[in-house]
């Protein structure tokens, strides 16, 4: 009887470790069921509650896309950048020529995220490596060379050649699943796990 209830425990530990438990894993589920929601791109300011404050579901940026997977599992991306943002506004960007921290905006915003990741989660290399990016990663692109950024979250599911991973993101047509890794310069890699 000892014997059947050390190997129930121990495949339930196996079960826990091995099975859908990985957070990244997780945080990648969570973003693709958000490609089943039609979404109109609509980059407008809009003053939404706080915290857990989201703009209409049928409407989004890219940032959007992060904002609602890393609702889903418990994290509010917005109270936790606003947070930084009152404490270290200095260590962020200073493009929209405010003086304080703005929390219907400032999550939605890519350069502000990318310095959050770098300053809470993990700093990942840049590579033109397709195994580097693993699903649940967060990346970040330069669309035109002028400094017009993007985010995305890579998925489990692989491109058609099995080559690269596919990546979760709105960049105008909505969230949507894509083989768009390599498509523009990436500037930023991250891992981000409260």
């Amino acid at each position: 009887m000892k014997r059947i209830i050390f190997l129930i425990v121990g495949l339930l530990a196996m079960n826990l470790t091995f099975g859908q438990t990985d957070f990244f894993a997780q945080l990648a589920d969570s973003a693709l069921t958000l490609t089943n929601q039609k979404v109109r791109y609509n980059p407008s300011y809009i003053q939404i509650s706080y915290p857990n404050g989201d703009v209409p579901a049928n409407m989004g940026v890219c940032a959007d896309v992060l904002i609602r997977a890393y609702r889903k599992l418990g994290i509010d991306l917005q109270k936790e950048v606003h947070e930084d943002m009152k404490a270290n506004f200095d260590k962020y960007p200073k493009k929209w020529g405010l003086s304080r921290p703005d929390r219907n905006i400032d999550h939605r915003r890519v350069p502000n995220l990318m310095v959050f990741f770098s300053r809470f989660g993990i700093v990942k290399k840049i590579s033109q490596s397709p195994s580097d990016y693993q699903s649940g990663d967060i990346v970040c692109w330069d669309l035109n060379g002028r400094g017009v950024t993007h985010i995305g979250i890579v998925s489990k599911k692989k491109s058609g050649d099995g080559k690269r991973n596919l990546i979760i993101h709105n960049i105008g047509g909505g969230q949507v699943l894509e083989d768009c890794l390599f498509n523009w310069k990436i500037i930023g890699h991250y891992a981000y796990k409260k």
